[in-house]
């Protein structure tokens, strides 16, 4: 019997062990070496497929499944540099804990290091970024059925946050008819595990929130409560906690809690503010990955008497290395074990410096239109039970400073490694997990950066509009003290494109538009007659960067 056959049998038990811990979208890329996987998914009936012609885009549209989901996203490529593209994914999951499962075909052992085609050193190839690593050996009879779903079903326990990464040699031939009934005694081996849908192996690695039993007394105290990337379920409940406690709420533009204290970037350059915070005695912050910079410097040089961090994510997640608590526990759990008492609010100037700051800065982004105008005004262009996905760079940190995000609101991004690369690939994957209407905001070198996947947009389940804000570069920079002299050269890279051939080439509308109006309308018409729509919002190049800074320089005056 062929050995094309018994491949096809261990792909469609390992495939088959992954769907017991609820892996139902697999990602694959056009490969030879890994037919028997391809094949066995295709064929799989629990499983959805997703194809991408590009590896790196491949693993990102997993990630934006792996978000949108909840659950793990299996991803299949071939050998070679093919497996390699799969590092930058694979590093933002690991960040961020999103469950990705890479299945990265291989040469078998006899054929490494020895000249053979396409074939490099994969096991241990992306180094300590896998939650757990598996190198099975070359599918073989000798080996026992049960010992691969075991090996699986051990992996996927171990597998609370990031990636596992199983690697997958298998020896030619590759093609041939495939015949269901060979190799029958080595699968029935597993008895009647074929007519359930439990693992074999069933282990459990979960950890339960501890009490911290002094909580009702530092719940007396003035706290302030951060809230980094939450949930969206979750980030209400943190408001509300932080609200009974009347402990003043500072949130992120990912977390999802409706930031009661909106434009934090700016007022916590306003000494009132400043002064208001340091009296607080304990800080509790929920969720990392902090994106604001006054936040973040504040959040540095901040020296209450405890300082608590709870995240599921392992690891310490605290870049200022604060003497307290690192609380490695779901939250919302967490927060029914640590229940609020009422209290009046403590730090009522502090809220008095925020809205007072907010409306001067409104007033301020009135009028004109540029980068920092459109991000102030953004969640009007918000489809209504939709979903927002933010770029990196200067798109982000804009939102963070001068929007306040309707609560509950899903709002998605890459802000593990907070890389441009891959970022319309999360997106089309993100949207297909889920469904719903999307608005995403990216910028031109993002968009360049990830261009093809706009291949992946036109398979959307819902209306989505791209506004890709062409600043004509990177102009985050501009933001930095970067050389003047040597800026637009080696920083910015100005590129002189326009998008319109790019939507032209994938089949997607296209909107050209440099003010609100036009904006506005373009938006609004996609969420009525729904498709996707690349919508290119032109504006001057450091127009963004220096509203941003202007305001900046008058809040210590408001």
């Amino acid at each position: 019997m062929s050995t094309n056959v018994f491949n096809r049998r261990w792909a469609t038990l390992l495939l088959e062990a992954l769907t017991r811990h609820g892996v139902r979208h697999v990602c694959l890329a056009p490969g030879s070496r890994s037919t028997p996987l391809t094949l066995s998914a295709a064929d799989h009936d629990s499983l959805i497929c997703h194809t991408h012609f590009d590896e790196r885009g491949l693993g990102h549209l997993a990630l934006g499944l792996a978000k949108s989901t909840g659950a793990p996203v299996a991803i299949i490529v071939t050998s070679g540099t093919a497996a390699a593209n799969l590092y930058p994914a694979l590093i933002e999951a690991s960040l961020t804990g999103e469950r990705l499962v890479l299945l990265t075909a291989d040469r078998p052992p006899e054929l490494i290091d020895c000249g053979a085609n396409q074939a490099i050193r994969q096991p241990g190839m992306f180094a300590g970024y896998p939650q757990f690593s598996l190198d099975l050996p070359r599918p073989s009879p000798d080996i026992p059925a049960r010992w691969l779903v075991s090996a699986l079903d051990d992996a996927m326990a171990q597998l609370a946050q990031g990636a596992l990464h199983i690697n997958c040699p298998f020896a030619e031939p590759l093609y041939g008819a495939d015949d269901e009934q060979a190799w029958r005694d080595w699968v029935q081996d597993l008895g009647d595990w074929w007519r359930d849908d439990r693992p074999w192996l069933c282990a459990t690695r979960q950890l339960a929130p501890q009490i911290q039993h002094d909580w009702p007394d530092w719940r007396e105290k003035r706290g302030v409560v951060l809230a980094g990337r939450l949930d969206a379920r979750l980030g209400e409940r943190v408001a509300q906690w932080a609200g009974r406690l009347g402990w003043p709420l500072i949130g992120d533009v990912q977390s999802h809690c409706g930031q009661p204290l909106p434009c934090a970037d700016l007022w916590l350059a306003h000494p009132q503010a400043l002064q208001q915070l340091q009296r607080a005695e304990i800080v509790v912050q929920f969720g990392g990955g902090l994106t604001g910079k006054r936040l973040l410097q504040w959040q540095a040089s901040c020296r209450p008497r405890e300082y608590w961090l709870v995240d599921p994510l392992t690891g310490r997640l605290d870049p200022a290395h604060h003497r307290g608590r690192r609380l490695v526990s779901p939250i919302g759990p967490w927060l029914d074990l640590h229940p609020p008492v009422e209290r009046a609010a403590w730090a009522t100037a502090l809220s008095d410096c925020a809205g007072r700051v907010q409306r001067q800065a409104a007033a301020g982004l009135a009028n004109g239109f540029g980068e920092a105008q459109l991000a102030h005004r953004l969640p009007q262009l918000l489809a209504p039970g939709g979903q927002l996905f933010a770029g990196n760079s200067l798109s982000i940190r804009l939102i963070d400073a001068l929007a306040q995000l309707p609560a509950g609101y899903p709002v998605y991004a890459n802000r593990g490694a907070s890389g441009i690369d891959g970022l319309l690939s999360t997106l089309a994957g993100v949207q297909r997990g889920n469904g719903r209407p999307t608005l995403a905001i990216v910028g031109d070198l993002s968009a360049l950066y990830d261009l093809n996947a706009l291949a992946l947009l036109r398979h959307a389940p819902a209306a989505l509009v791209l506004l890709v804000v062409n600043n004509n570069g990177g102009q985050i920079f501009s933001l930095l003290p970067t050389p003047p002299e040597r800026r637009e050269q080696f920083y910015c890279m100005p590129q002189q494109v326009e998008f319109g051939h790019a939507a032209a080439m994938f089949g997607l509308n296209y909107v050209r538009a440099d003010d609100w109006p036009t904006t506005e309308a373009a938006v609004a018409r996609s969420w009525r007659d729904g498709g996707v729509t690349l919508l290119e919002v032109t504006v001057r190049p450091k127009e963004g960067g220096e509203t941003l800074n202007r305001l900046l320089g008058q809040v210590a005056s408001w």
